[in-house]
């Protein structure tokens, strides 16, 4: 039997980019707490788009009224159990490994996550023909794939290097990397692969390739409603097919 201790990556009303409500997600912070407390969970992580996401960043002005909510509301919900941190699922918008998160931004949060996602504003106009552009094309075309898959792979592994980066969001979806690479230099870091219940990344044939590596891994939902917080079933069902031993899952408990 399996006990889910903590969901490390959920979205909240605040993921809105350019608007001031958004509708990417339509829970709020509290909405989530009381979800997460609901299912027995004793950590939860929110984890809003980072702010260079024009359609469903966080506006950065929000992360101190975000940091404040959650302090307060930790003093309700950790006397029950659960603990609430403060996370951004940051974007990569440069090849240099550059992440749309400053040291401002850095100073106020928890956890930081580290994800790919298109419609982030590209750091060059360079990044944004590789990391956007091309991206798409190769994976319709072919051609190319192999050189973006290193230029990809090498961006994470700077990031990793640049930042103090506690969780690859769903490695390899959307992005074509070299796995491998990137759980090496994930395993230098301290820093955990997502085992996503919502993305097919990291898949049953990915998480295969990894099983000699000395990395760590956390399964979420990647809820963006608060009903879906803990619902970490199919993430569980990718490592037991891949064989991956369940004590490599940092955020679950074997009874």
């Amino acid at each position: 039997m399996i006990k889910v201790l903590g969901d490390y990556h959920t979205h909240t009303i605040y993921s809105s980019g350019y608007k001031d409500v958004g509708t990417h997600a339509v829970g709020t912070i509290r909405d989530n707490a009381e979800a997460a407390l609901k299912k027995g969970l004793k950590e939860l992580v929110i984890s809003d788009h980072g702010p260079g996401h024009y359609l469903y960043g966080v506006r950065k002005k929000n992360i101190p009224i975000m940091r404040e909510e959650i302090d307060r509301l930790n003093e309700e919900f950790q006397p029950q159990g659960l603990n609430i941190l403060l996370g951004v699922e940051s974007n990569i918008i440069g090849i240099d490994g550059r992440l749309d998160v400053d040291d401002e931004v850095l100073e106020q949060i928890d956890f930081l996550t580290m994800g790919y996602h298109y419609g982030a504003t590209p750091r060059r106009i360079v990044d944004g023909f590789y990391l956007y552009i091309l991206n798409p094309l190769t994976k319709i075309f072919r051609l190319g794939r192999k050189r973006i898959r290193d230029i990809n792979t090498e961006a994470y592994i700077k990031a990793l290097e640049k930042y103090p980066i506690d969780m690859i969001s769903h490695p390899g979806s959307k992005a074509e990397i070299n796995i491998v690479e990137v759980a090496r230099a994930a395993a230098k870091t301290g820093t955990a692969l997502e085992i996503s219940s919502k993305h097919s990344e990291l898949s049953v044939e990915s998480i295969k390739l990894l099983l000699n590596e000395d990395v760590k891994y956390l399964v979420n939902s990647d809820a963006h409603r608060p009903e879906d917080i803990g619902n970490v079933e199919n993430a569980i069902y990718k490592a037991r097919e891949a064989k991956l031993p369940l004590d490599r899952i940092k955020n679950i408990e074997l009874l």
